[in-house]
Order: structure tokens, then C-alpha cells, then sequence
């Protein structure tokens, strides 16, 4: 990389974590964590935070034994040698800039192996009215502080094997949420209700402080029939919309808010976009107008907004919504209906990402091959339509700002890399199939930058669109894994590193969502920067929140406080789940600044 882009680079970094520290952040802990590794040898790992001043030193002890000869500056992670489990507490290292800063920070005894179990409640089972038996599996996790202590709880989505896909007639089971400590304790477990049908499509739920109190809430689609995490039911209880075909085509909408500690409702208001006229979405039986997509986003540059959106095929619209005084507040809509609008319909992805793209500290929704304005205005559209896949970061540093990769369905366009401020296509490579999917992820530590791939017998390009590879890898999720910068591939139950093979398989676990092969999260949760993955056991009597134990010698503010990222996890359960990308780019020639 060319000194000048590498300048340019760093003083993209150093603003976006200017633009982060005016906005509401999450109290996070330490995470610290320790991971026997060997019958010799446990590691041991913990968070950076973007405050920290440059340069910021860690003590280390077990049982009150200072492990470190020296403050420990150049990593956020230490190996043991002891053969004995112990205590381990970290504290600050204690100097001239620190003395406000209280001693010990953190504490954490010995894991026996690198994930953490966490015992969950399966519902029971049941017979939908049409006589079909069902039973339930764990499927996609999101995370919040739900009681304000510093600690991430895990709430999790529960579904029917008989879910169906919007395109099917069939009655489903109720959809369950659970909130759980990391401990394993059920905090409380919403239903809701006949009236909201299983299925990719139906419910995205966003977990979020959303009031800036300093408590995660949880937010979604709700219907009469619902019944909170206190035993209150929303709406009328005995209402039952479903026809004989399973599918929900009238009967009131709710978008409702959960107060994270006890689940009960704090506010419930009409769902906002309205079905209204099932036609006016494409079809005539709720295929398309019963497709929602969710997030949060800083729309003002400081507080979080709730993001609550429908339909993408043709007609989209996407509402924002403010949780003010307990009461939830309309901030705008986006109608591609709306006069004005006509080449927004159309665009929409079975996912969305949330990023600042115009770097004016305000965030904006990437939705498909469109991107909504902060202020609810459409910013551009590219007029290439539908795709499944949608990755937003900064791929390319040496182009200031983020960019954008998409596959697209309409059997012309292929796979486009764009500006993400301006739309602008950067290169494009057309296929006259439907491109459903595609990855992006730098895995070649030869190159500057990201690579690009995606189905229909089309090989891996570099940052300038040329192809490098002609195989090309899974093309599932990225994770940041081991030690180096580069993002290894984790399909199903398994992660990859390409030209390598597997370096990982979670025994005893299942992924998610069919093809999809998902799991029930991904993200930045324990120890340093690296990611964490989070897989629901083969019996669905568990999550196991799997690590790595190995030491990276890159010291990274975690993933959680960007916000970008921190939004990603916000949606990443919404639609076909993506993996989730910061603001900043991390991979091969990355300068470090902290």
C-alpha cells in the first residue's frame, strides 16, 4: 500500500472512532476469559475499549501472583504456564494517566474447554389446527445488556420444524423469545402467539438499549394473541386470523418493545409499514407484503433509532422509530410508493446493513441496491435490483470510505463492488444466472484488501475486480478467527481457512436455517477482538458460545464498539443472517493505532 493510502487510511480510523465517541455506547466490561488449553497451559484474553488511552499497560495475576515481568502493552491476551486452574483478575497498570482508573477490572476462573455451555428451556411441542405435529429448535441469538451490569444476556428465537417459508401454505407452531444469562438462568420467555406466523420472513427481533438507559430492550412484530415475559396478553387473547391455508391475510399489527430485565411490554403501537391491501405488495397471498427485515441505527448521530421495514421485491418501506419516555415515536418513513420514490421499488435485499456511508457521523440503511438518507430520504439507487447477500465495509483502503458487494437475482447484472456513498460501481461482473449468493472477506495475506465470490461458475477477484483464484471457497459467513488479520470461513458447524482446509468443527452442534447453514450468532463477545460463535447442541438442550485460545499478537479495540459492527449484530438475525462488518478495514497492511 502506497504511504499517502495509508495515511489516508488512518485518519479515516481516527475520525470514525471521533464520530463513535459522540453517540450512546454500551457499558462493556473486560470480558476477561480463561481457557485451560493443555494439561501445562491456559490462556487467557480480555477486551480493549476504544477509550483507552494509546499505549495502555494490563497486569495479569493468578490467585493474587502477578504473572507479567512487565505491564503487558503490546497484546490483550497472555499464556500460563501452570498446570493448576486458578483466578485470574487483570488490573490496569497502574501510571500517571491511570490513577482515576480503578485497580482491579476484571475477573475470570478456568474454562476446561473453549466454549462456554449455557443450558436452555426447549418449549414443548404441539399439533397445528391442519393436524401437523411439531417440535422446536433453537435457532438465531442476539445479545444485549438486559440488566445494565456490564455483561452481554443472550436472547434467543425458538421455531416450529414445521416453519414455513412465505411462499408455502401451512399453519406453523408460536414463535418463542428467551432471554438467558451466561450463566444459564431463563430471565423470561415471550410468545407470540398464534397470529404470528414461523418463518425466515416473519419475525426479526432487535435487541438494544433504545432508550439510553443503559438496559437493552427487545423489540418486534407482534399480534393480538401475544403474551409478554410477565404473563400479560397484548391485544384481544382469543383472536385467531390464520385461514385455512395457515397464512395470516387480515387481523391488527403491533410493533412492540420489551423491557429487557422482565420482558414485559413497555410500548406497543400499529405496525407501521401496514399490510394494508395484501395486492398492493405483489401477490395476492401475502408472499411478498409479509416480508420484514429490522435494525437499529444512530440516525442522529448519538441516539439509536428502532428500524422496522417490508417488503423488497417490489414495493419497500421502511419506518424509523424513537423510544422516548417509554413511548415509541414515529421519526420517519421511506415509501417507494411515495411519488418521487418510483426507482426504489424493487431494491431491497433479504438483508440490510446499517453503516455510516456519507461520514457525517450520522448512519444510514444500506437496503439492497438502494440506501436510505438519515433523515429518511432516499440517498441513491442503483437500479440493479433483488439479491440475498449484501456485505458493507471497508474493503478497499485505498479508496476513502466504504464500498459495498452484492450478488443480484435478475439473471443480467451479476455481482456488482460500489461506492457505498454515491452508488457508483466500481467494477461488475454479469452472469445470466440468478447470483443468490456471495461472500466477501480478505483470506490471501498477499494482497492488500478484500477478495470477492459468489455462485454461478465465477471465480474469487481481487479489489480491482480481476480473478485471482478459480475456486472458489465456501460461501456462508467470514469469521475473524486466529491469530493473523486475514477472516477465516465458517459454513455450517465448521470453520475453514482457505488453502488450509477446516481448523475447527463445534462437536455436537447444529447450525441453522437450512441451506443457510448458520449459526445462532456471531460476534466479538469474550477476550480480544477475535470473534466468538455461538451454536445451538444437536439435542437443542444447549448454546455453546465457542472462542479461540490462541494468542494474536494484534491489539484491537473489540468489535462491539464500533458501531457499525455493533449494529451488524443488532440485525444479523434479520432475513437470510449475514456476518457481521466494522466501519474500518482489517486485513493485510492494516496499520494498528492503538
Amino acid at each position: 500500500m502506497k504511504k499517502r493510502s495509508l495515511l489516508i487510511y488512518l485518519f479515516l480510523i481516527i475520525g470514525l472512532s471521533v464520530a463513535s465517541s459522540q453517540a450512546q455506547k454500551e457499558n462493556l466490561n473486560r470480558a476477561l476469559v480463561a481457557i485451560r488449553t493443555s494439561d501445562s497451559q491456559v490462556y487467557i484474553g480480555w477486551r480493549l475499549l476504544i477509550d483507552d488511552p494509546k499505549g495502555i499497560g494490563f497486569n495479569l495475576y493468578r490467585d493474587g501472583l502477578l504473572l507479567n515481568d512487565s505491564p503487558i502493552v503490546n497484546s490483550t491476551n497472555y499464556t500460563d504456564d501452570i498446570a493448576v486452574n486458578g483466578v485470574y483478575s487483570l488490573e490496569i497498570a497502574q501510571d500517571s494517566i491511570m490513577t482515576k482508573i480503578p485497580k482491579t477490572i476484571a475477573k475470570a476462573k478456568v474454562w476446561e474447554q473453549n466454549f462456554l455451555e449455557i443450558p436452555i428451556d426447549r418449549p414443548q411441542g404441539g399439533t397445528t389446527p391442519d393436524g401437523v405435529s411439531y417440535t422446536y429448535s433453537a435457532n438465531d441469538c442476539s445479545v444485549g445488556d438486559l440488566d445494565g451490569d456490564g455483561e452481554y444476556e443472550i436472547v434467543l428465537k425458538w421455531v416450529p420444524s414445521n416453519s414455513k417459508d412465505n411462499s408455502h401454505n401451512g399453519h406453523t407452531g408460536n414463535v418463542f423469545l428467551d432471554a438467558y444469562s451466561f450463566s444459564g438462568v431463563r430471565k423470561w420467555r415471550i410468545d407470540l402467539g398464534v397470529n404470528i406466523r414461523s418463518g425466515a420472513h416473519y419475525t426479526q427481533f432487535v435487541v438494544y438499549d433504545l432508550d439510553g438507559d443503559g438496559k437493552a430492550e427487545v423489540a418486534c412484530k407482534t399480534a393480538d394473541g401475544t403474551i409478554d415475559g410477565l404473563g400479560n396478553i397484548l391485544g384481544e387473547s382469543s383472536a385467531d386470523y390464520r385461514n385455512e391455508s395457515g397464512r395470516i391475510l387480515e387481523g391488527p399489527e403491533y410493533l412492540s418493545v420489551f423491557d429487557g430485565q422482565t420482558g414485559g411490554l413497555v410500548s406497543s403501537v400499529k405496525y407501521v409499514p401496514r399490510r394494508g391491501d395484501v395486492g398492493s405488495w405483489g401477490d395476492n397471498y401475502a408472499n411478498r407484503s409479509d416480508r420484514f427485515l429490522a435494525a437499529a441505527a444512530y440516525l442522529d448521530g448519538k441516539h439509536p433509532s428502532l428500524i422496522m421495514c417490508r417488503g423488497y421485491y417490489t414495493r419497500s418501506v421502511i419506518a424509523a422509530w424513537d423510544l422516548v419516555n417509554g413511548e415509541l415515536k414515529q421519526r420517519w418513513v421511506f415509501d417507494s410508493d411515495t411519488p418521487g420514490n418510483e426507482a426504489y421499488a424493487g431494491q431491497g435485499n433479504h438483508s440490510l446493513s446499517i453503516a455510516d456511508v456519507d461520514q457525517d457521523s450520522k448512519q444510514e440503511i444500506v437496503y439492497g441496491s438502494m440506501t436510505i438518507d438519515d433523515n429518511g430520504q432516499g440517498l441513491y439507487t442503483t437500479g440493479l435490483g433483488h439479491g440475498d447477500a449484501l456485505h458493507v465495509s471497508d474493503f478497499d483502503p485505498n479508496i476513502p470510505g466504504l464500498e459495498v458487494f452484492a450478488p443480484h437475482e435478475n439473471k443480467r447484472d451479476g455481482i456488482t463492488f460500489r461506492k457505498a456513498k454515491t452508488g457508483e460501481i466500481i467494477w461488475q461482473h454479469k452472469n445470466n444466472i440468478d447470483v443468490g449468493r456471495a461472500l466477501a472477506a480478505d483470506i490471501d495475506p498477499s494482497r492488500i484488501g478484500a477478495e470477492f465470490w459468489a455462485q454461478g461458475n465465477m471465480g474469487v477477484y481481487n479489489i480491482s475486480g480481476e480473478e485471482v483464484f478459480s475456486e472458489i471457497p465456501s460461501i456462508n459467513f467470514a469469521i475473524w478467527w486466529d491469530g493473523d488479520l486475514q477472516r477465516e470461513l465458517l459454513d455450517g458447524n465448521q470453520i475453514t481457512k482457505y488453502g488450509i482446509g477446516t481448523i475447527f468443527t463445534a462437536d455436537q452442534c447444529s447450525s441453522n436455517n437450512g441451506t443457510k447453514a448458520t449459526p445462532c450468532l456471531q460476534a466479538d463477545l469474550f477476550g480480544d477482538w477475535r470473534e466468538e460463535v455461538i451454536f445451538r447442541t444437536k439435542d437443542n438442550n444447549a448454546l455453546r458460545i465457542f472462542t479461540n485460545p490462541e494468542i494474536t499478537s494484534f491489539r484491537i479495540p473489540t468489535l462491539m464498539q464500533d458501531l457499525q459492527y455493533r449494529m451488524a449484530v443488532v440485525w444479523q438475525n434479520s432475513g437470510y443472517n449475514q456476518p457481521p462488518w466494522p466501519s474500518f478495514y482489517i486485513g493485510s497492511g492494516m496499520l494498528q493505532k492503538w
